[in-house]
Formats: C-alpha cells, sequence, structure tokens
C-alpha cells in the first residue's frame, strides 16, 4: 500500500494516528462553492481518526476541499486532499483529512500509536 500523508506536518513522516486498513462505503464530493461539481461513491482503502485514503476517478488537487459521507450514517465531514498518490486504471489514490476534528465518524476505536503486532494487546485477540 503506497504511503500517505498525515497532513500534520508531523516530523519523519510518523502519523498522528493508526490507519485501519477498512473499506468503509462513501460519497465524496466537491465542496460548496468549486466551480467544478462532482459525486462519486466509492470505498475507503485505509482510515484514521483524521481521515481517509480512497480511490477517486474525479480529477481533484492537493489542497482542494471536499464532502467526504459515510453512507451507512449519511454524516458529512469537509476534507481537504492532502495526498494525490498512483493512478491505477482510471480511479487515483487520495488522502483526505478532516477539516475539523471528528474522532467519532468512522465508529471505531483505533489502536494507540504505539500499538503494533508484537504489541501485549494483540496476543489476546484470538
Amino acid at each position: 500500500m503506497a504511503t500517505t500523508s498525515s497532513g500534520g506536518g508531523s516530523s519523519g513522516g510518523r502519523r498522528r494516528s493508526q490507519r485501519v486498513l477498512v473499506q468503509v462505503g462513501v460519497t465524496v464530493s466537491s465542496a460548496s462553492g468549486q466551480n467544478r461539481r462532482f459525486e462519486e461513491e466509492t470505498e475507503t482503502l485505509a482510515i484514521n481518526a483524521h481521515g481517509a485514503l480512497v480511490r477517486l476517478a474525479a480529477p481533484v488537487t492537493a489542497g482542494q476541499k471536499v464532502m467526504l459521507k459515510h453512507n451507512k450514517t449519511q454524516e458529512e465531514q469537509e476534507c481537504s486532499v492532502v495526498f494525490l498518490g498512483p493512478q491505477k486504471g482510471n480511479k487515483a489514490e487520495v488522502g483526505l483529512e478532516f477539516c475539523a476534528p471528528c474522532p467519532a465518524f468512522w465508529r471505531v476505536a483505533f489502536p494507540p500509536e504505539d500499538w503494533t503486532p508484537r504489541h501485549p494487546e494483540a496476543r489476546r485477540i484470538h
């Protein structure tokens, strides 16, 4: 999987929260006031407490504001495009970061920053 920017300017490329590889149905659309309007249903490739990595056919640019809707809860959050990754076919990997903190958006509990598969908590999950 491609690396993504956390958009937080953290040193050494370290993330502010752990990434979880999960597919969540979302709709990404242009934010209000944008000249180029689009709306695209897709799935996340990965999520974290600060945003998501998705694949989009719609052309977006770094820094662009978009709306991200969680299809199951219908909750929406404004996001910034913080990463433009490789294009496969007609879709590119796009990193989105919430414009305002929304830790409960995904309805999951994220592992702590220091979590690894060797973490003592990982051994309890069987």
